[in-house]
C-alpha cells in the first residue's frame, strides 16, 4: 500500500474544486500512470473511487483500517467455525453449543453499554490497540490448548466468555471509530465497505475453515486467527492521528449517569428509537447463525464440516453482493429498513422449511443479501442520526441488540431444537420476526395518518 506524503485534506479555508472521491481518483490515476497502468485500468480505478460504494477509500486512515479488517475478519470466521465444530465434536449436544455461544455473547449483553460510555470518553484508536492485543492472546491460548489435545469444554467456555468481554468493549469503539476515519458524507460508504469485508471474510473463512478442520484440525484455525490480528494492529499503528475526524467527546462524569443519558437520548430521538426497537426483536430471534447453521448442517442436512463451511460461505456470498450492490445505494429511511427486515424474515422462514442442501444454499445466498442490507441500513441510520458525543453509546446499543441478545436467542434456539428439532425452532423464531415487522408497518401507517391529521 502506498504511503501518502501530502495531507489528504485541504485547510478549511482553501478552495475545494474536487470532492473527496474525485480527488482520490485523480491521485490514484497519477500513481497508476507512474506504475504503467493503461487508460482502461485508470478509468476503472476512477469509477470505483468516485462511486458511492467506494468513496470511503478516499481516506488514507480508512484504507489502512479496512485492509487490516479484511485479514482479521477472515481469522475471526476461522475461529467461529472451528469453535462450533469443536464443541459438537466434544459433546454432540445442541444445548452445549447454545450454552457456549451464550457464554461468548453474555458479556456483550452485560458490558457493551459501558463500552459505549468508555468509547465516548477516550481516544478510540489507542483503546482499540489495547483491546485487540487482548483478543490476540485469547486466540493464542485457545490454539495451544487445542493443538496439545488438552482442551475441555469448560475451558472453551471460559475463553469464549473472555473473548466476549473484550468484544463488548472493542466493537462499539470500532463502530464509532469509523466516523472518525472518513468525512461525514462518506459514512454510508464506510459502513457498506465494512459489511463487504465482513461478508467477504464469511465466504473465505468458513469455507477455508471446513477444509483446515478436515485436514489439520480445529487448533490450526485458532492459531491463524491469533496471527490475523497483527494486520489490524499494524494498520492502527500506521494511521495518522492528524487526519482523524475526531469530534467532541463526552465529558467526565459518573458512568451510570452518562449511560442513562445516552439511553434517554435514543428514546427521545425517533430517528434512533424506531430502528433500535426493531433490532431488539430481529437481533434476538433472527441473528443466531452461529447456533443455527451448525445445527442445520449436522441434524437436518447431515453434510459434515466441509458442508457446514459452505453454508456460511453461501450466506457470505449473498451478504457481499448486498453490501457492494445495495447497501450504499439505498437511503437509510425507516420504510427501507422495514422492507429489508421483511425480506430477511421471509427468507428465514424458508430456511426453516428447507430440507435439501442445494435449496438451503440458494436460500442462504438471498438471506445473506437481505441480512446485510438490513444491518447496514440500521447501522448507517444510527451513525448518521446520532450526535458525535453520543455516538459510542448509540453504537453500543446497536451492538447490544444485534449481538448481545444472542445469549437469549442462542439459548432459545438450542432449547427449542433439543425439544422439537431445529426446523421447528427456526419456524417459530421466523414467525416472531414477521409479526414484529408487520407491527412496524402498522406503526408507520399510524404515524403518517397522525401527521396528516395534525397538518
Amino acid at each position: 500500500m502506498r504511503i501518502d506524503t501530502e495531507p489528504e485534506q485541504s485547510p478549511p479555508h482553501a478552495a475545494q474544486p474536487l470532492d473527496g472521491a474525485e480527488a482520490a481518483a485523480t491521485e490514484g490515476m497519477a500513481a497508476g500512470r507512474g506504475a504503467g497502468l493503461g487508460e482502461p485500468a485508470l478509468a476503472l480505478q476512477r469509477r470505483l473511487l468516485a462511486s458511492r460504494t467506494f468513496r470511503a477509500l478516499d481516506s488514507y486512515n480508512y484504507r489502512l483500517f479496512i485492509s487490516g479488517q479484511l485479514v482479521s475478519q477472515c481469522g475471526t470466521w476461522l475461529q467461529r467455525t472451528a469453535q462450533a465444530w469443536l464443541v459438537l465434536d466434544l459433546t454432540g449436544s445442541p444445548v452445549a453449543l447454545g450454552l457456549i455461544t451464550a457464554l461468548q455473547t453474555l458479556p456483550i449483553l452485560l458490558l457493551s453499554l459501558f463500552g459505549g460510555v468508555i468509547a465516548d470518553r477516550v481516544p478510540k484508536r489507542r483503546f482499540l490497540i489495547f483491546l485487540l492485543t487482548g483478543e490476540t492472546i485469547q486466540a493464542a491460548v485457545l490454539a495451544v490448548l487445542t493443538i496439545s489435545g488438552q482442551i475441555q469444554v469448560w475451558e472453551i467456555g471460559v475463553l469464549a466468555f473472555a473473548l466476549g468481554a473484550l468484544t463488548a468493549l472493542e466493537s462499539p469503539t470500532r463502530q464509532a471509530f469509523v466516523s472518525e476515519l472518513v468525512a461525514p458524507d462518506h459514512v454510508q460508504s464506510a459502513v457498506s465497505l465494512n459489511s463487504s469485508i465482513f461478508n467477504a471474510a464469511r465466504i473465505v473463512g468458513p469455507g477455508l475453515g471446513g477444509v483446515i478442520i478436515a485436514v489439520w484440525g480445529t487448533g490450526i484455525c485458532f492459531a491463524l486467527n491469533a496471527a490475523s490480528f497483527l494486520a489490524t494492529l499494524t494498520g492502527l499503528f500506521l494511521m495518522r492521528p492528524a487526519l482523524l475526524h475526531a469530534g467532541r467527546r463526552a465529558g467526565r462524569g459518573a458512568v451510570w449517569t452518562q449511560l442513562a443519558d445516552g439511553l434517554r437520548y435514543v428514546a427521545r430521538t425517533p430517528a434512533l428509537a424506531f430502528p433500535v426497537v426493531l433490532l431488539a426483536f430481529l437481533g434476538t430471534f433472527g441473528y443466531n447463525f452461529t447456533v443455527t447453521l451448525p445445527l442445520l448442517a449436522r441434524f437436518t442436512l447431515d453434510i459434515g464440516s466441509v458442508g457446514f463451511g459452505s453454508l456460511n460461505a453461501a450466506m457470505g456470498v449473498g451478504s457481499l453482493i448486498g453490501a457492494l450492490g445495495v447497501a450504499a445505494r439505498v437511503r437509510p429511511t425507516r420504510r427501507n429498513v422495514l422492507w429489508a427486515a421483511a425480506g430477511f424474515s421471509v427468507m428465514f422462514l424458508l430456511l426453516a422449511i428447507s430440507r435439501w442442501y442445494l435449496a438451503s444454499l440458494a436460500i442462504l445466498v438471498v438471506l445473506g443479501l437481505l441480512s446485510v442490507q438490513y444491518s447496514a441500513l440500521t447501522n448507517t441510520s444510527l451513525q448518521i442520526g446520532s450526535r458525535e458525543e453520543y455516538r459510542g453509546r448509540v453504537m453500543s446499543l446497536y451492538l447490544l441488540l444485534f449481538a448481545g441478545t444472542s445469549p437469549i436467542g442462542g439459548a432459545i434456539t438450542g432449547g427449542l431444537a433439543d425439544l422439537w428439532g431445529i426446523q421447528v425452532a427456526l419456524g417459530l423464531e421466523a414467525a416472531v420476526c414477521l409479526l414484529v415487522v408487520a407491527a412496524g408497518f402498522g406503526y408507520l401507517c399510524w404515524a403518517r395518518g397522525h401527521e396528516a391529521a395534525s397538518a
